[in-house]
This record gives structure tokens, sequence and C-alpha cells, in this order.
């Protein structure tokens, strides 16, 4: 049997967990089939995010949702627009391939520190200008 449950995430007396797809048998932190969303409750208001594609997707599947996850999602109001949905009234936008690729590429590429600014050019002068004076007191080195 598939269970949605919460996987714990965080630190000591610092927990947020994801809801996660997994088999019943698995541990509670171990092996998922599939991460549709995270849940902090340490935030003020908590804060829960769910793909309901996903998460309507595993319930039509059979999904059980364990009894806080149930809890979370009646509060969140997922499980009432999931009664909509099966009964035709309600339409679960899917993601589009152009926001999911767009997404994906900004996590994935971290982001870049600014260019460094070219030098002044009276500085580059005044670094040309100096080398020319040291050549010139080489040059009457060697002649004398």
């Amino acid at each position: 049997m598939v269970k949605i449950r919460l996987r714990r995430t965080g630190t000591r007396k610092k927990a947020s967990y994801r809801i996660v797809i997994a088999p019943s048998t698995a541990p509670r932190d171990g092996r998922f089939i599939e991460n549709i969303g995270y849940y902090q409750p340490r935030e003020e208001p908590e804060v829960v995010v769910v793909k309901e594609d996903r998460l309507f997707h595993w319930l039509s599947a059979g999904a059980q949702p364990t009894d806080s996850v149930r809890r979370i999602l009646t509060t969140h109001g997922s499980l009432d627009r999931f009664a909509q949905f099966r009964a035709g009234d309600y339409e679960v936008e899917a993601p589009t391939p152009e926001a999911g690729a767009s997404q994906t590429d900004a996590e994935a590429s971290p982001p870049q520190p600014p260019a460094p600014e070219p030098p002044d050019a009276e500085a580059v002068e005044v670094e040309d200008s100096a080398a020319e004076t040291s050549e010139d007191e080489t040059a009457e080195a060697v002649e004398s």
C-alpha cells in the first residue's frame, strides 16, 4: 500500500517536513517514490506547498494520507478541492513545461558574482608612464 506521509527534514528542534509518496513499509525518513510538497510548521503562519496535480493523481490511484497529512491537507483546502475534482467541478492546472524548465534552470545555476570593473584609464596611464621612467633610468645606467 502507498501512503502520503511527512518526511522530517531540518535541524534538531527546527523541524520542517516534506510531503512524500512512500510505501507503507518504508521508514519515516527512508525511501520514497515522489516528493509532492513541503510543510513548515515553525513559520508564522504555517507554510504548506503542495503540487496538487500530483496529489490528485496519487489520491486517485489509491494512496492513503496519514492522519497528520490529512489534517494538513484539510486545513490547506486540498482535500476539499480533490472532492470537487472527483465530482468534475474543479480542474487542476498542470505546470507548463516552460515554467518548469525555467524554474529548474534557475535552481540549477547558482547566482553569478558581479563582473569586476575595468581599471580606470588614468590608473593605466600612470602605470605606463612609470614603466617608461624605469626604462629610461635603466638605459641611462647601462650607458654610463
